[in-house]
């Protein structure tokens, strides 16, 4: 079982900012901006081409509510999409609140933010996320 798959099962705590039945968004603990957020299929499957073509419909219709409720919450000018997928083995979809493309680089510093600022932001995202 992937560290996604116990994330999304409540094994491992997240910043929970969305849900459904077949997927989880959680801020990703290493942010590159506030906000920076994950979300993945319940179901594990390491490749997100993998995903049936009904699921990764799904799957990107959720990534959009989910990008949405960010920019509801964090002043952006959009909301930025990467797929990566190498550092672990579960598909992922990074949403990034940008002010400009250098925001989306992975190579930039990350933030250290605390876990009472973490969770500030997460409640509000899935506040939001719940009124859509």
């Amino acid at each position: 079982m992937s560290i996604f798959s116990k994330i999304a099962a409540g094994e491992i705590p997240s910043y929970k900012c969305a849900e459904n039945d077949e997927f989880y968004a959680f801020l990703d603990i290493n942010p590159m901006v506030k906000g920076h957020t994950l979300c993945i299929p319940r179901r594990e499957v390491d490749y997100i081409f993998d995903l049936e073509d009904d699921e990764i419909a799904r799957f990107q219709v959720f990534a959009k509510k989910v990008a949405v409720a960010i920019k509801k919450v964090l002043p952006c000018v959009k909301v930025g999409q990467a797929v990566l997928g190498l550092e672990v083995p579960h598909a992922h979809i990074h949403l990034i609140p940008m002010q400009s493309e250098k925001d989306m680089l992975f190579s930039n510093p990350k933030l250290k933010l605390e876990p009472e600022e973490m969770q500030g932001i997460a409640d509000k995202i899935y506040a939001e996320f719940k009124k859509l």
